[in-house]
């Protein structure tokens, strides 16, 4: 069945099966929201090019069928890749260098520094199966410091969409972007977190349920989980944080001063990734609160195995999230944590 696409009022490319309007026709993953609008990307404009560096060519089955002269693949030769990828910007191409998130960014940091950050140029780099995803194929194909790496980089912006409809809108600003930016797909068939389309236009963390107890702030395939396992505790609230960099920090000081606690859940070490960003958010604020991170810790993975055992492993599954909030909370649940509360309702 042929794919095609139509653009909305609001600039954003929509795929067949999910109307403007917020319903679903169809279920959708972030995957093929990405390919979608990267074949909708070509067709309107034919200076895009999508670079790959030996991968996804299943994912690039209709670009290369309805645009061949938009795509290359450039083998696995990830350095020289972003190299053509800079020429092709400098020529006033739109290049998207596309990955799995161990490759691009982190075995081509160096070239996307020199070759693409230093020069200003509008780049944008596909992270795929970011995380543990790649379950199976152990540490080498397993990237748990993709954003922490990418980060520092001057101008970069980072964008981690947790479902289709963040997918839609991350790729209508990282085509819109005057700069580098990293996209990061994670785990992509977890089903929707939100009803309807939205924005990261302005980089604001997107509210998934409101409260003013413990503020749970994911991102990626943790949002999920962050909904589910949120609701034990009465008046969490829940926002899904789909740029990285730059973040939201006006938001995050507002939470700070609203709640007595942050958690933080990602699909990625916890050194150097959004709970050690939003850490450093509300040190800089006036309302000092605990911010607990939750993550992939100091190690890599043990053994291969499923996806699913693999989150086990590093306590990111539901119960294992349970556990270890329950555990922090009950390590605080003396003065300080009172303390707060009660300046909070006094």
């Amino acid at each position: 069945m042929e794919i095609f696409y139509r653009a909305s009022a609001k600039g954003c490319f929509t795929p067949p099966g999910v109307r403007n309007d917020g319903g679903t026709a169809r279920t959708t993953t972030m995957r093929n929201v990405f390919s979608q609008s990267l074949v909708a990307a070509a067709q309107a404009d034919p200076n895009l090019i999508l670079l790959t560096g030996d991968h996804g060519y299943t994912l690039f089955e209709e670009l290369r069928s309805r645009h061949p002269d938009q795509y290359l693949n450039c083998g696995v030769a990830e350095q020289n890749m972003v190299g053509v990828a800079a020429g092709l910007a400098r020529g006033g191409f739109r290049p998207i260098v596309y990955g799995l998130a161990s490759f691009v960014p982190v075995r081509v940091l160096e070239q996307i520094k020199l070759d693409v950050c230093y020069e200003g140029l509008a780049v944008t780099f596909v992270g795929d199966g970011a995380g543990v995803v790649y379950s199976t194929l152990g540490a080498s194909h397993q990237s748990a410091e993709d954003i922490a790496v990418i980060s520092p980089m001057p101008g970069m912006t980072v964008l981690s969409p947790a479902d289709a409809h963040e997918m839609r809108a991350s790729m209508d600003r990282a085509l819109g972007a005057k700069g580098p930016v990293y996209l990061r797909i994670g785990k992509a068939d977890l089903g929707a977190v939100h009803s309807g389309p939205v924005s990261v236009d302005a980089g604001k963390l997107l509210p998934l349920r409101p409260g003013n107890g413990i503020a749970w702030i994911a991102t990626g395939s943790m949002v999920r989980t962050a909904l589910a396992v949120s609701a034990r505790w009465a008046g969490s609230s829940v926002w899904s944080a789909p740029v990285i960099k730059p973040l939201d920090g006006n938001g995050i000081r507002a939470l700070s001063a609203s709640h007595h606690t942050i958690i933080t859940l990602e699909e990625h070490s916890v050194h150097g990734g959004l709970g050690a960003a939003v850490a450093s958010e509300v040190a800089e604020g006036p309302a000092s609160i605990p911010v607990f991170r939750i993550g992939i810790r100091d190690r890599f993975s043990d053994k291969c195995g499923s996806y699913a055992y693999l989150m086990s492993e590093h306590g990111l599954d539901e119960a294992s999230v349970v556990a270890t909030v329950e555990g922090f909370l009950g390590e605080r649940s003396g003065d300080g944590i009172q303390r707060l509360r009660r300046a909070r309702t006094g």
